[in-house]
């Protein structure tokens, strides 16, 4: 069945500000107790020498039009970008090792040169301080699609806040972050080393995945059963993220197809298009079959 993520109650930690203090706190401080009795071997080696064979580069627009949202945040976001960049860039993931966003990076804060860019929060836009750098987790959870390695930890946003303006990536694929318990982690489950490495042009910030051996075989990417829902008297979108493994040098024959997540995220605009409307939740529900992959 496709994904419903229902209206709930806010969280206590909405009513009063020491409540959100309390409660990002404590969770903050599980973050770092688990970080040290989890047993897992996190990457911290970093190499300044790409390894021999690239995997997959991609990059990613610096300034874009985001509906009304105030642009003086997405100038800060691009100074948040060049400080949280060099905690990652060079990192090397070796057999059994794994990827931790928030160790590498650290908590943003202003004495470390941080400014207020725009954050995602609470099904609004607003500013924070370091704002802005989950666009190098996107960018990263990109390339680690078009790779071997397994996600294990991968937070999102439960709406979408803004029209579609010069999307080239399917909606939903990328990674959200609020220091530390919000995290993005994947794990090296091969015998090869993997390594990130970001930088920047005029326009872009720019990333790509390499290996220490060439692995004989590419992903393909791809976005099906896309569709903007308007339920009662609300908006959603839905699509579902599936990948082809298919083998490189030959016949470019598809080794292994699987479906990666499925998103389902209120909207806070007015879609342009509807693709399907329901009068209530019972309805919709009653509406949803299991889905199936086009060939």
């Amino acid at each position: 069945m496709t994904l419903i993520r229902r209206l709930i109650p806010k969280p206590i930690s909405q009513y009063h500000p020491l409540f959100y203090f309390l409660s990002t706190r404590t969770r903050r401080a599980l973050r770092y107790w688990q970080w040290k009795t989890d047993g897992q071997d996190y990457a911290q080696e970093k190499c300044s020498t790409p390894l021999l064979y690239r995997v997959k580069k991609h990059q990613s627009v610096l300034i874009r039009k985001l509906g009304d949202s105030e642009q003086h945040w997405q100038h800060n976001k691009v100074i948040n970008l060049k400080i949280a960049s060099p905690c990652i860039s060079g990192i090397l993931i070796y057999p059994q090792q794994t990827f931790s966003f928030c160790q590498l990076v650290g908590q943003p804060t202003a004495a470390k040169g941080y400014v207020e860019g725009m954050e995602l929060s609470f099904g609004q836009a607003r500013g924070g301080i370091g704002g802005g750098i989950c666009q190098i987790a996107n960018l990263i959870h990109w390339l680690v699609l078009h790779s071997p390695l397994q996600v294990k930890q991968r937070a999102q946003h439960s709406f979408d806040p803004f029209p579609d303006q010069g999307r080239v990536l399917p909606f939903g694929s990328g990674a959200a972050i609020f220091y530390n318990y919000i995290d993005y982690q994947f794990y090296n489950p091969t015998p090869h080393t993997f390594q990130i490495r970001l930088w920047f042009s005029d326009k872009c910030l720019e990333g790509e995945l390499r290996c220490s051996v060439d692995l004989g075989y590419v992903y393909h990417v791809f976005e099906q059963q896309h569709a903007f829902l308007k339920i009662g008297s609300d908006y959603y979108r839905q699509n579902e993220i599936w990948r082809h493994r298919k083998e490189k040098y030959k016949s470019g024959e598809i080794l292994d197809t699987e479906c990666m997540t499925r998103n389902f995220a209120k909207v806070l605009y007015i879609p342009q298009r509807i693709d399907q409307s329901f009068a209530s939740w019972a309805e919709f529900t009653a509406e949803q079959q299991t889905p199936t992959i086009k060939t």
